[in-house]
């Protein structure tokens, strides 16, 4: 596994790869690697053979009330996870490589960015899209692997490589969740031992939801307000329950394939999830 810090590096490793014909895939990520991460570098590896996995904590996506400085690191942890699962290039920048002095461009995804976390994390997608693209320019990869739990901004990308006809597959996989449910995070770790004891309750109570919907009630507000009142009896502060189709179209009577979106906030940790009424 190399190892490296500069856009010139990266682009010279991979001119040489790409020499011998490698198909080239990227795992974007802030690091504090978890299950769910190496997931996404198993599948990647599977599919391709040069597998690049970037590690960086994008400042432009956190809010000025948001937890940047909280965010947990742990970059000799993450090294060796890449190297115990077949990362071929690591690509860590610092800032100034990604945002150098006068940096002025922003990526917007207009209708995409609406709603759910793009109402309560202003700027946040712009930030997303921002990176994402960027890092997209750098690598140039064949195929790039994102996680459903973060289901609005896997479409803001998938919508952004459309728009802008970026020659790159975006490949949407799966949600990894611990053995009681919780969807891994690397937020998970700043929560405290009672927090991590009630939160896997997030996905206990969605799931009721969609037990409610199999039991012949599909109206959505009744839905979300059972499963509110259950969230905030433990003390679950919500941002927002709700459900949309695959299209994030609000709801009002929901189908099969519709999906609950959840955010809440846990001991100031925020947590997301979604799941999909089956």
């Amino acid at each position: 596994m190399k190892i490296i810090n500069t856009i010139d590096s990266l682009r010279y490793e991979l001119k040489l790869k790409r020499e011998q014909k490698s198909l080239v895939s990227l795992v974007p990520t802030m690091g504090f690697l978890h299950d769910g991460h190496i997931s996404l570098m198993k599948k990647a590896k599977e599919e391709t053979d040069t597998l690049v996995v970037s590690i960086f904590v994008n400042p432009i996506q956190f809010g000025p009330n948001e937890d940047l400085d909280r965010y947990p690191r742990d970059l000799e942890g993450d090294v060796k996870k890449c190297l115990e699962n077949g990362v071929d290039i690591l690509f860590i920048p610092n800032i100034s490589e990604i945002y150098p002095k006068n940096f002025q461009t922003v990526i917007s995804v207009k209708e995409v960015s609406k709603g759910l976390c793009g109402d309560s994390r202003v700027g946040h997608f712009d930030g997303v899209a921002t990176v994402v693209c960027k890092l997209f320019m750098m690598v140039l990869p064949d195929i790039a692997f994102f996680g459903k739990k973060d289901y609005q901004q896997l479409l803001l990308i998938e919508k952004m490589v459309e728009d802008l006809n970026i020659p790159i597959k975006v490949k949407g996989c799966e949600i990894v969740r611990e053995l009681d449910g919780l969807a891994m995070s690397s937020r998970n770790r700043n929560l405290t031992p009672k927090g991590r004891e009630i939160a896997p309750n997030l996905q206990k109570f969605m799931k009721m939801g969609v037990q409610l919907y199999s039991n012949g009630e599909n109206r959505a507000s009744i839905i979300i307000s059972t499963i509110k009142k259950e969230l905030e009896n433990l003390d679950f502060k919500i941002d927002y329950l709700e459900i949309r189709d695959k299209n994030l179209k609000i709801v009002e009577n929901l189908s099969q394939g519709d999906i609950m979106f959840a955010a809440v906030f846990l001991d100031n940790v925020r947590l997301i999830d979604n799941l999909e009424i089956f």
